[in-house]
């Protein structure tokens, strides 16, 4: 089973691109998703515990765990020492429940790959791009953002110019839908006969 790792900066449009994965019947495990359930449910409790006064009626309100985490951006660490074993485990249900009914490829959306040194766990890397410009309009335009809050998630991400060096593909977003889906045909079709030519060779 080949994993896929998608990943890209902020309002690259991973999510968009992630579902057109999908369309294409590959599984995806949502890491963000995971973290939106978890706090929701098994991480209340010991976010509660470390950032007090997040934790409302059994949820985890991210608007005032963002603002402490804004006084105090070192603590970044401690929230993702939280998170990420649950997100670790729940991904490895995923890959186990996809490996049992025999699935061929998966899709790993994780946003944070390169950063929390996710890619010996994929088999391969696919990263989702568009101009900085287009990125800052998509970013400034959601509800809440505000050009502080946008530099501040950029600022833990590593940048879009290296991530592009590091991809063994990359989906440009910025020309619309259709040619996006057109390039994960294309990667796709690619992966596939990649493993074909692979599988022949050990025959």
């Amino acid at each position: 089973m080949i994993r896929i790792g998608l990943t890209g900066s902020i309002g690259m449009g991973k999510s968009t691109t992630a579902k057109l994965f999908a369309e294409q019947g590959v599984p995806v495990n949502d890491a963000d998703q995971v973290v939106h359930e978890l706090y929701a449910g098994s991480a209340v409790a010991a976010i509660e515990n470390s950032f007090p006064g997040t934790a409302q009626n059994g949820v985890v309100n991210r608007t005032e765990l963002s603002r402490q985490l804004a006084l105090h951006p070192e603590r970044f660490k401690e929230l993702e020492a939280i998170i990420h074993p649950l997100v670790r485990e729940g991904e490895r249900a995923f890959l186990e429940r996809q490996q049992s009914v025999g699935q061929d490829i998966v899709l790993l959306d994780i946003p944070l790959l390169f950063e929390t040194g996710a890619e010996d766990r994929v088999d391969v890397i696919v990263v989702v791009s568009c101009e900085a410009d287009l990125q800052r309009q998509r970013v400034l335009a959601r509800p809440g953002m505000t050009a502080e809050k946008f530099d501040l998630i950029l600022s833990r991400q590593m940048p879009d110019t290296e991530k592009r060096k590091r991809a063994d593909f990359i989906i440009d977003t910025g020309q619309g839908i259709e040619e996006a889906r057109r390039q994960v045909i294309q990667v796709l079709n690619s992966i596939r006969s990649g493993a074909n030519e692979e599988a022949e060779n050990h025959a």
